[in-house]
């Protein structure tokens, strides 16, 4: 054995080291709870010079598996981590990779598939990889996702397969125990040997060419050499198993049994819950009871002898499945499991129960009563075939409470001196109005929400609403403005509300926009609505694409982004708008990182070359700005196409600054020019604020230093990056006059 030493940690961490021992090149990722902590882990150890992976943040993971797609054609090692619906969002790259037989490791911390949105642990994302032709290993503990993710590269470079290392989010992804490691990187680098590609296109002197367009009879051939080398897998597997043992002292086999021999009656768990079955055995086992229990550590390829052999002393067998397959009296491993019993013609009854959906908890008592069923139908008792686990049914006589009076039309009138149409300019002039006239407009979100101390996004969200007139339809955006608000069964919300994912809301407020217009072309409606989509936390890289489809489209609603600077609801992880510089959970300060290492995204100007009616920028420190820009950004909308507004958003818990102080932050920002405020109407750009004229200009340490995650940047070494940012901002704050200066931009 290899000298090993004990630490504790994470699955997720053990997951980064790993990583980091192996030496990987590359990680793309994008962050999605419970999965993030390996990026944050990793980019903690590249700060401290410990780690050398390259990590990669795409805007989304349909991105990052195309990273790592790249990266694995390149012929290096390639490593990832997600969840949820994020391994959905990317499941369309995995049958790529698969298909043309690149490996690489990707962890799933496994989540609860949306929606309704949780982020809780269950098995509703891992499965819907199974026909992706991945080998997936499952990891019940944190020793195993360690052991799994080098098990797991060389068994997919033995064999030219990606390979999944799955394991419980948040229970095995969270939770601390103990673990051995190897003591050197090397050590592990030598079990795994050179990394060595056959085909890799950086290679000048044997160009190939890798995804060829194909139809049979090639394509079906294809796909029965992706069959084989999962039989070659299988074949592996054992071999790789008694190599780890050597270096390890970990004994590995494809399942695992539990007193399985003379049970009368098995419970079939994967991942963490197999230990808490163990317990229930022990305790029956004492009552004289011959019950057992076994899990499964390899999905693909499927080991149909295992599962044999676990069972054929059995009389009954539940299945536990933390998932289901929705109509087909089973889950996933259900399924499976009858078909290999059937096929070795074994006459265990099997029975399921979908249990710990979303991370509902299964205790000891849980297993036993399971147990205790399952005898008594011996007795002649009937016990069911399929069933959920702890389910309720609810009362459907009771009614939905509604926590407001909804706000009409008439109630949301704003005293606005008045509003003018110039049809040569083909512009809108909003005029008057005060603070006390914008404090008078009744709030669509109640104060009864979650939100941090000094959070901007419910000041920010009532301000813009505070200028639109009349019935709102709101979209948000997954984030932080969403999870505060609408916290099951409450809502913070006095109007319409409706939630789509990250990726997808320019897009779903679209489809609900062209409903309300054909209702209303057949006379089904005769209400005025106003549509928005609020985005933030990240959305907008995300769900950029979504959102430009909508403005290309030119559709008749507004977006406004809420810029936060982060990926504040997973924790704070860079985003395309995080301030370069930044410190966040993924670009950590140390010796070898100062922060992040790119400007800001100017989506203003991204989505003004779209050639949408109206782009423009507010601030919290400019209300009556703010007012009449919401105004207008509601009339264009109305009448001409999509309108986007962008603000300044404060998060005290992540920027590192005082609550109280936050209006004078963002007013920094302002009069630095790093968040200038001007509109853009029909390509004509208007400068609202220009703090030269007023002599009140600041240079961008006045902004930086008022916050706690770019604070350090007042040490003398990194002058030049405070140098950078400034000529940046400099750069387009003279572009920007120079456009508001023209008579054509």
């Amino acid at each position: 054995m290899l000298k090993q030493k004990v630490i504790f940690e994470s699955g997720n961490e053990l997951a980064s080291i790993a990583c980091k021992q192996i030496n990987y090149h590359i990680m793309g990722y994008y962050p999605i709870t419970p999965s993030t902590q390996i990026a944050e882990s990793l980019d903690l150890m590249r700060s401290e010079g410990e780690s050398q992976v390259k990590l990669i943040a795409t805007e989304g993971e349909h991105s990052a598996a195309g990273v790592c797609y790249g990266a694995s054609v390149g012929g290096g090692r390639v490593f990832s981590a997600t969840s949820a619906n994020g391994l959905l969002y990317s499941l369309e790259q995995l049958p790529v990779q698969s298909g043309t037989r690149f490996p690489m490791v990707l962890n799933v911390a496994c989540r609860t598939v949306s929606g309704p949105l949780s982020i809780k642990g269950d098995h509703s994302d891992i499965m819907y990889t199974l026909n992706t032709g991945w080998i997936i290993l499952f990891a019940k503990d944190n020793q195993e996702v360690y052991d799994f993710n080098i098990i797991g590269l060389k068994l997919a470079e033995r064999v030219n397969l990606p390979v999944i290392v799955a394991f419980d989010g948040f229970f095995t992804s969270h939770q601390k125990k103990k673990a051995h490691i190897f003591e050197n990187d090397k050590d592990i680098q030598d079990f795994l040997g050179e990394c060595k590609r056959e085909f890799n296109v950086l290679n000048m002197e044997k160009p190939i060419t890798i995804g060829s367009y194909m139809n049979e009879p090639d394509l079906i051939n294809n796909k029965f050499q992706l069959n084989l080398a999962m039989k070659e897998a299988k074949e592996h597997l054992p071999i790789i198993f008694e190599e780890y043992k050597n270096i390890s002292g970990r004994e590995y086999k494809s399942a695992e049994g539990y007193l399985t021999k003379d049970a009368e009656i098995l419970i079939f768990a994967l991942g963490s819950t197999f230990e808490t079955v163990k317990d229930a055995v022990d305790k029956m086992r004492k009552d004289g009871k011959k019950v057992g229990a076994f899990t499964l550590k390899i999905l693909r390829p499927w080991i149909t002898e295992d599962i044999y052999n676990m069972c054929k002393d059995s009389k009954l067998l539940i299945c536990l499945d933390r998932q289901d397959s929705y109509g087909a009296n089973g889950g996933n491993m259900s399924i499976e499991i009858k078909a290999s019993l059937q096929e070795k013609e074994l006459n265990t009854k099997v029975i399921t129960r979908i249990y710990g959906l979303s991370g509902k908890d299964f205790y000891v008592e849980d297993a036993i009563n399971l147990f205790e069923e399952a005898f008594s139908s011996f007795e002649g008792n009937e016990i069911k075939r399929f069933d959920y686990l702890g389910k309720y049914e609810g009362n459907l006589q009771i009614k939905n409470t509604q926590y407001f009076e909804p706000l009409k039309a008439k109630d949301t009138k704003l005293n606005i001196t008045k509003v003018e149409y110039n049809e040569d300019k083909k512009t809108f002039n909003v005029t008057g109005g005060s603070a006390k006239d914008i404090t008078a407009m009744p709030k669509r979100i109640s104060a009864g929400h979650g939100a941090c101390p000094g959070c901007g996004i419910p000041v920010n969200v009532n301000l813009l609403l505070s200028g639109i007139e009349g019935n709102v339809v709101l979209l948000f955006q997954t984030g932080c403005g969403m999870v505060v608000t609408t916290s099951y069964p409450k809502t913070a919300f006095k109007v319409n509300y409706v939630h789509n994912l990250f990726q997808n809301g320019g897009a779903t407020l679209s489809g609900l926009l062209e409903m309300y217009k054909e209702k209303q072309k057949r006379g089904e409606i005769d209400e005025d609505i106003t549509f928005i989509m609020v985005s933030g936390d990240g959305g907008l890289d995300i769900g950029l694409g979504s959102a430009l489809g909508s403005a290309i489209r030119n559709h008749n609603m507004i977006i406004f982004e809420y810029d936060n600077g982060g990926y504040m609801n997973t924790g704070y992880q860079l985003s395309y708008s995080t301030p370069k510089g930044a410190k966040s959970s993924t670009s950590h300060i140390g010796e070898y990182e100062y922060g992040k290492d790119l400007f800001h995204k100017d989506n203003p100007q991204i989505f003004a070359a779209t050639n949408i009616p109206y782009v423009a920028t507010v601030a919290e420190s400019h209300i009556t700005d703010f007012v009449r820009k919401a105004r207008k950004a509601q009339e264009y909308s109305k009448k001409f196409g999509l309108a986007y507004i962008k603000c300044l958003s404060a998060c005290p818990l992540n920027w590192g600054d005082e609550p109280r102080y936050e209006r004078s932050v963002i007013e920094s920002a302002v009069k630095s020019c790093y968040h200038p405020l001007y509109e853009i109407e029909y390509g004509i750009t208007t400068l609202n604020y220009n703090p030269e004229e007023k002599n009140e200009k600041l240079p961008i340490i006045d902004y930086l230093f008022k916050m706690g995650r770019t604070k350090h940047l007042k040490n003398e070494k990194y002058s030049h990056i405070v140098e950078s940012i400034q000529n940046e901002v400099d750069r387009r704050w003279q572009r920007l006059k120079a456009r508001a200066e023209s008579p054509y931009l």
